[in-house]
C-alpha cells in the first residue's frame, strides 16, 4: 500500500479522498490555488502545497507544479479526484514517468475508452450494442451532410474527449447542421484542447443508466450494479439513484455483461463508468465509458457497503479485488442530489459569493459530501457544485421521502442554490412514478 498520496483536486472530492486515505493509514498532501488558501479540506490534509493562481490553467490544470510537488513532499501517488486531469492520459503517463503512481487506469486504456469515437470501435468488437454512427468526421461538408442523411435525422453531435455535456449539439434536420457542427467544435476545442467531434443517431426520450466497474490489475473486472442519472438538464446529471426504478431485469444483466466485457476487452484497471441509453423500447445503446470515479459514486457506496475511493488506491497499490462478483451485495435504495450554488430562476446562473450560514441536514441514512460550512466561499473560478445529499433507505418511496425532508432541512445562505428547484423536481407525481426520460426537466421545469 502507498505511504503518501497528493490529491491533485479541490473542493468535496479532495475531502473524500483525504478522509478515505486517512483510514488506509496513507499521509496525503493536498495542492491549492491561491484561490482556495483557506478552504477546509486543507485543514485534514497532512501538508498542503500552493500550485499557483486562481484559474485552473494557472493550478489544478499545470501538470508539472503538480508533479513536483509530489516529488517535493515524496509522494507514492496522485490521485486526481474527477475532472481537472482525472482522464487526462498525458498527465498520467508523466506521473508513471516520474516514479509516482497515478491513482486511476494506464494511460493506454484511458486512451482507447476516454475517447468516444475510439470507445465504439472497441464495444462494437466486444459485441455491445452502440448507437448508430460516425467513427469520426470527413473533411468536406458535402460528405459530412451526406453522413448525417446516412444516420438519419436527428442526430447528435458529440466531442471525441471529454464529456460532461460540453461540445454536443442536437440537430433535428440538415439546416442546422454545419452552424452547430462549428459551435460543438469550438466548444470541445476550449473545454478539452481538442475540437474532434462525431455523430451519433439522436435516441428521443431515453433513460440514462451507468454500470460502476472495478477492476485490479489482474485482469479481474466486477460491476458494483446500475446508476440511474436520468434526471438532469442540457447532459448535466441532477439527482441520480440506485437501482433504476424503471428497468427490467434483463435490461439490467444485459447492461452488466456489456460492462464488464467492455472493460475486459481495454484491459481497464481502477474504478469506471460504462454509461448507456435506453430507449423506449428497453433496448440499450453504449455511449461513454468515464475512466475515473464519478461525482454521483457515494449512490453506489450506499447501497453495496462499498467504499470505491479506498477500493482505487487499492487497485493501483497493485491489490486484487476484496472480492468477487458474487460477494457484491445490494440493499435498499439510495438516491443522491447535487447542490450547486446556482439560481434556477435564471437560467441556471452560477452565484459565487461567501455563504454566511451552512447547516446540512442529518438522520439515519443520510450522507452529506460537501466542502461547505459557514464563512466558506463559492468561487467563480471552479465549478458551482456546493454539496452532494444522498439518501439510503429500505425503498425507493421512503428514500424519496427523507430527501424531501433533507431538502427542506437543508440551509444555505444568502447564495442562490439549487435546492428549491430540486423540492419541485421529486414532488412531481412522474419523479415519483419513475416515469422520466432525459427531456424530463426542459419538458416541465422549462421558462
Amino acid at each position: 500500500m502507498f505511504r503518501r498520496i497528493l490529491i491533485a483536486n479541490r473542493g468535496e472530492i479532495a475531502l473524500r479522498i483525504v478522509r478515505a486515505a486517512r483510514e488506509l493509514n496513507i499521509e496525503t498532501v493536498c495542492v491549492f490555488s491561491e484561490e482556495d488558501r483557506n478552504a477546509s479540506f486543507l485543514h485534514l490534509a497532512d501538508r498542503a502545497i500552493c500550485i499557483g493562481g486562481p484559474a485552473p490553467k494557472d493550478s489544478y490544470l499545470k501538470t508539472d507544479r503538480i508533479i513536483a510537488a509530489a516529488e517535493i513532499a515524496g509522494a507514492d501517488a496522485i490521485h486526481p479526484g474527477y475532472g481537472f486531469l482525472a482522464e487526462n492520459a498525458a498527465f498520467a503517463e508523466k506521473c508513471r514517468a516520474s516514479n509516482i503512481e497515478f491513482i486511476g487506469p494506464s494511460a493506454e486504456a484511458m486512451r482507447m475508452l476516454g475517447d468516444k469515437a475510439t470507445a465504439r470501435a472497441i464495444a462494437k468488437k466486444a459485441k455491445v450494442n452502440i448507437v448508430p454512427g460516425s467513427e469520426g468526421l470527413p473533411d468536406d461538408e458535402q460528405e459530412i451532410i451526406k453522413l448525417a442523411a446516412e444516420i438519419g435525422y436527428p442526430i447528435m453531435i458529440k466531442a471525441s474527449a471529454g464529456g460532461g455535456g460540453r461540445g454536443m449539439r442536437a440537430v433535428l434536420d440538415k439546416t442546422d447542421l454545419m452552424s452547430s457542427l462549428k459551435q460543438a467544435q469550438q466548444e470541445a476545442e476550449g473545454a478539452f484542447g481538442n475540437g474532434e467531434v462525431y455523430l451519433e443517431k439522436f435516441i428521443e426520450k431515453p433513460r440514462h443508466v451507468e454500470v460502476q466497474i472495478m477492476a485490479d490489475n489482474s485482469g479481474n473486472v466486477i460491476h458494483l450494479g446500475e446508476r440511474d442519472c436520468t434526471l438532469q438538464r442540457r447532459y448535466q446529471k441532477l439527482v441520480e439513484e440506485s437501482p433504476s426504478p424503471s428497468i427490467e431485469s434483463r435490461t439490467r444483466k444485459e447492461l452488466f455483461n456489456s460492462a464488464v466485457r467492455l472493460c475486459k476487452a481495454s484491459g481497464y484497471s481502477g474504478a469506471g463508468t460504462v454509461e448507456f441509453l435506453i430507449d423506449a423500447k428497453g433496448k440499450s445503446y453504449f455511449i461513454e465509458v468515464n475512466t475515473r470515479i464519478q461525482v454521483e459514486h457515494p449512490v453506489t457506496e450506499m447501497v453495496t457497503g462499498m467504499d470505491l475511493i479506498k477500493m482505487q488506491i487499492a487497485a493501483a497499490a497493485g491489490e486484487s479485488l476484496p472480492c468477487s462478483q458474487r460477494g457484491v451485495q445490494w440493499r435498499g435504495h439510495a438516491i443522491e442530489c447535487r447542490i450547486n450554488a446556482e439560481d434556477a430562476d435564471h437560467g441556471f446562473r452560477p452565484c459565487a459569493g461567501t455563504v454566511s450560514k451552512f447547516r446540512p441536514p442529518g438522520g439515519p441514512g443520510v450522507r452529506v459530501d460537501t466542502y461547505g460550512h459557514d464563512g466558506c466561499r463559492v468561487s467563480p473560478h471552479y465549478d458551482s457544485l456546493l454539496a452532494k445529499v444522498i439518501v439510503h433507505q429500505p425503498t425507493r418511496p421512503e428514500a424519496i421521502r427523507c430527501m424531501q425532508r433533507c431538502l427542506d432541512e437543508f440551509v444555505i445562505e444568502p447564495i442562490k442554490t439549487t435546492i428549491p428547484f430540486l423540492r419541485k423536481v421529486l414532488a412531481h407525481p412522474d419523479f415519483a412514478t419513475g416515469n422520466i426520460d432525459t427531456s424530463f426537466v426542459e419538458r416541465n421545469f422549462s421558462k
